[in-house]
């Protein structure tokens, strides 16, 4: 089976790609992810995935036109929601690529990750590979969570610390400052103790 695999970083890809081989599939990465802010972000997830690509001889197809503003125009006053049409942007993306390039199937390594909401993702795949007439194969890839992670820090690749787009670093950097004022004042109660 020829498969058409969505990628957002390399370090996610290191497990599904493995597994998906191991099932007898032919597999060719697809990055398309105009989610990622800011571009110097976008640079280095897709630099870190194209050199690992080359290890493991993986034939990877990059979408590089500029959507960011149209993510941003799609999300704004929706940030709530803003997964759900960034998992759709996407898986969109990847379905009409399939289709293009005669491909069996299609996935994506969002599946991977601990921190993704999985039954969207797997309805979204659905309903775009339904309309692209190209099925979405479902797999659950984070039982192998920690072993990408390892593997991904002894190949010493860049790791993002947030999942991409202008909100999650936002948040990510929020909860770190929350977190470092709450141990400033746990600090401080016990100097006045």
């Amino acid at each position: 089976m020829r498969l058409l695999l969505h990628i957002c970083c390399a370090p996610c890809s290191i497990y599904p790609v493995s597994r998906l081989r191991q099932a007898g599939r032919e597999v060719t990465g697809y990055f398309f992810n105009p989610n990622i802010h800011p571009y110097r972000e976008f640079r280095k997830r897709l630099t870190t995935l194209i050199d690992y690509a080359e290890t493991i001889d993986l034939p990877v197809e990059v979408r590089d036109d500029d959507r960011l503003k149209e993510f941003l125009r799609e999300t704004a006053f929706r940030e709530e929601d803003r997964c759900q049409y960034c998992y759709r942007m996407r898986l969109a993306s990847a379905a009409e690529k399939a289709r293009a390039g005669n491909f069996d199937a299609f996935s994506t390594t969002l599946l991977y990750s601990i921190y993704q909401k999985h039954d969207s993702i797997r309805r979204i795949g659905e309903e775009e590979g339904e309309k692209a007439g190209v099925p979405f194969v479902y797999e659950d890839f984070r039982p192998g969570w920690k072993e990408g992670v390892d593997r991904s820090r002894e190949f010493g690749m860049y790791r993002q610390p947030y999942c991409g787009c202008i909100y999650s670093e936002m948040e990510r950097y929020r909860k770190k400052i929350g977190n470092q004022k709450q141990e400033l004042k746990i600090r401080k109660s016990s100097i006045s103790l």
